[in-house]
């Protein structure tokens, strides 16, 4: 199977988030792990987010905050993930 994706390009105006169509993401932390649980969609969707942290022009410090008001399913744990 192939999967073709499109990075949005970091802009002074920071990152441009894209989802796919009916993507589910939901975290949690248990026993002393963080479980991100995604189904298709939601998969493809951070990966591309996570490519667009990658690129070169993107800062170092540089983040992105998601919670259950921002993209992640319904009492998920907030997840901060920054460029190092």
């Amino acid at each position: 199977m192939e999967i073709k994706i499109t990075i949005p390009e970091y802009s002074d105006q920071g990152l441009k988030s894209e989802w796919e169509h009916g993507f589910e993401i939901k975290t949690e932390i248990s026993n002393d792990e963080i479980l991100i649980s995604a189904n298709k969609a939601g998969l493809i969707s951070l990966a591309k987010q996570l490519l667009s942290l990658a690129q070169d022009d993107v800062p170092m410090g540089y983040h992105m905050h998601y919670d259950e008001y921002n993209s992640l399913g319904e009492s998920s744990v907030a997840l901060v993930i920054e460029k190092k």
